[in-house]
């Protein structure tokens, strides 16, 4: 009798055991996943080393300008912000960044700008006007002296190549933060 109470709650422990891992799995496979922020091609967004939470059920939405995205390349993932969209129309001159031909502040690259001058350099090169086909997108590092992108390398992202949307850091912990 006991014998038969001990297997039954055998086989209950591992029934659980089995559907938090199935569980685990799926959230893990479909929904949110972390992932390690490679370089200093974000900063001063994002760190070297840092862990990030995305959310890859916003894949399933249209991404917007601005957005930080977690990119499956070839090798590699990479973390890069969405500069135009489908059908943008963009062009940068003198470190100011047109889109559809109407000037876009890209306040997060304030403290990189600055480097750039002291340097006696543009952050930015000039390129374009560039038009995005459909379901691509253009994409740039915060710290564009130090990104490979979509200028340099990457090109047009297609929609299908994006994992998902960063959201917040995760570790280190001093450093927990929402990703804007």
């Amino acid at each position: 009798m006991l014998n038969l109470k001990a297997n039954n709650e055998l086989k209950r422990w591992v029934k659980t055991l089995f559907i938090a891992l199935g569980l685990a799995l799926v959230i893990r496979t479909f929904l949110f996943s972390p992932y390690i922020v490679d370089g200093a091609s974000m900063e001063p967004t994002l760190h070297n080393h840092e862990r990030i939470f995305v959310n890859k059920v916003y894949k399933f939405e249209q991404f917007k300008r601005g957005d930080i995205i977690i990119i499956k390349g070839p090798d590699e993932n990479y973390v890069k912000r969405i500069i135009g969209v489908p059908g943008d129309e963009i062009e940068m001159k003198g470190d100011q960044l047109f889109i559809n031909g109407v000037s876009f502040k890209e306040t997060y690259l304030a403290e990189n700008l600055k480097f750039a001058k002291l340097q006696g350099s543009k952050l930015t090169e000039d390129f374009g006007p560039i038009v995005l086909p459909k379901n691509q997108y253009y994409v740039m590092g915060d710290n564009r002296l130090k990104s490979r992108d979509s200028r340099n390398g990457l090109g047009f992202i297609k929609q299908e190549n994006i994992i998902g949307k960063s959201e917040f850091v995760l570790f280190p912990f001093s450093k927990i933060r929402n990703i804007k």
